[in-house]
């Protein structure tokens, strides 16, 4: 079982800082509470294959997760796969569109998936991603516009 969310939000930078400050996984923590810890391999700049790890909290649980960029290309679209073995895990990405006045739309979106038990909890997962959305894309908005 499977569900998906997604958040569009504009942000007041231009497309290439917006891309780069999003590119760079590190900065998740900044907009994402849940992200107690994140490191980048290899070191350098990111693109396909780039592995990020983080330690993330949910529901007063702490996991290891470990995501792989699939798809880049800059200033367009960034696109991702978790790789790590949890009861739900996710697939998603950031498409970027360049508006007049340096400003950047950015939509988030991911599909979560749940695997053994992990069926069982998808839906409640979705549910909580779904609600938090639009404060997932302010957050974001907040984040950048702040850097």
């Amino acid at each position: 079982m499977s569900g998906q969310f997604e958040s569009t939000v504009e942000i007041d930078r231009p497309v290439g800082e917006v891309f780069a400050y999003l590119a760079d996984g590190r900065n998740d923590p900044q907009f994402s509470p849940r992200v107690q810890e994140i490191s980048r391999t290899p070191d350098g700049p990111t693109g396909v294959g780039t592995v990020f790890r983080s330690t993330v909290k949910d529901a007063g649980m702490k996991t290891g997760r470990e995501f792989r960029i699939t798809g880049f290309e800059p200033q367009r679209s960034i696109r991702w796969a978790e790789q790590s073995k949890n009861l739900v895990t996710a697939e998603g990405g950031y498409d970027f569109e360049a508006l007049p006045g340096d400003r950047t739309r950015v939509r988030i979106f991911n599909t979560l998936e749940g695997h053994g038990v992990g069926k069982l909890l998808v839906g409640f997962a979705v549910g909580a991603a779904r609600k938090d959305a639009p404060d997932f894309g302010r957050r974001i908005k907040a984040a950048v516009e702040a850097s």
